[in-house]
């Protein structure tokens, strides 16, 4: 089996996480996985939701969009309510988030997360979280600086990598085309200590089985650990300068 851009089945896409994308964002990076682009940004806000109010507590928050022309054909643009997948992902994006940060540290601050794909070939709602980890890992670093916390909020690192089942093998980090013809499409959100944040999982043609299940975990394991690696070396880069 010969994979369209001619990967190994456990290869990731080519990474760059630019970090300081946006110099008016409290935290920001452009991360590329392939041909998925994804703008993420990271505003710290000096409130927070009702239901917190008077607490002591903080939250995180995320958006999620897809430019016009993020895809082959023009999409249109949301102008008011948006589409229940575009609801879903921005809530997983706000769990992966909120699972690896101590909200009770960052006191009554709010942290919104937005992520707009620029260009999406296949996993830009994995893209979006690995992302989002290193924009929220920047504006703590900003916090710190401007002394609205004293100790890290982030506990671990979170990363996200989509697997599935192509042409009957599985295979780590779909593109768009593997994606569109995969027999079973998995997102597997983990974070650096082996902790399971989220899977999601589903079959396209026929019911995938527990051996094809745990290929697919072992190859988003491979891929998370070095997209962990590949954070890493963004935030530390960013915090250097």
């Amino acid at each position: 089996m010969t994979r369209p851009s001619n990967r190994q089945i456990n290869e990731l896409r080519t990474v760059e996480i630019e970090t300081g994308y946006n110099p008016y964002a409290e935290g920001s990076c452009l991360i590329k996985m392939g041909n998925t682009h994804v703008l993420c940004t990271a505003t710290v806000e000096t409130n927070v939701p009702p239901f917190l109010r008077g607490k002591g507590e903080g939250w995180v928050t995320a958006e999620y969009g897809m430019l016009p022309r993020s895809t082959h054909s023009r999409m249109q643009r949301k102008k008011s309510a948006e589409s229940g997948r575009t609801q879903e992902i921005q809530r997983l994006i706000g769990r992966s988030l909120r699972a690896v940060v101590d909200t009770k540290a960052m006191g009554e601050t709010q942290i919104r997360v937005d992520c707009d794909v620029i260009q999406a070939d296949g996993g830009t709602r994995t893209a979006s979280i690995t992302g989002a980890y290193v924009a929220i890992k920047l504006a703590e670093a900003w916090m710190k600086k401007k002394k609205l916390i004293t100790t890290d909020i982030v506990r671990e690192p979170v990363s996200a990598v989509s697997c599935g089942i192509y042409e009957g093998k599985p295979v780590l980090d779909l593109d768009y085309v593997e994606d569109s013809n995969a027999g079973a499409d998995t997102n597997f959100i983990l974070t650096a200590s082996g902790g399971i944040v989220e899977i999601q999982g589903t079959a396209e043609d026929k019911p995938f089985n527990r051996d094809e299940f745990n290929a697919l975990f072992e190859l988003a394991e491979h891929g998370c650990k070095q997209l962990f690696v590949a954070q890493q070396i963004a935030i530390e880069k960013a915090l250097a300068e």
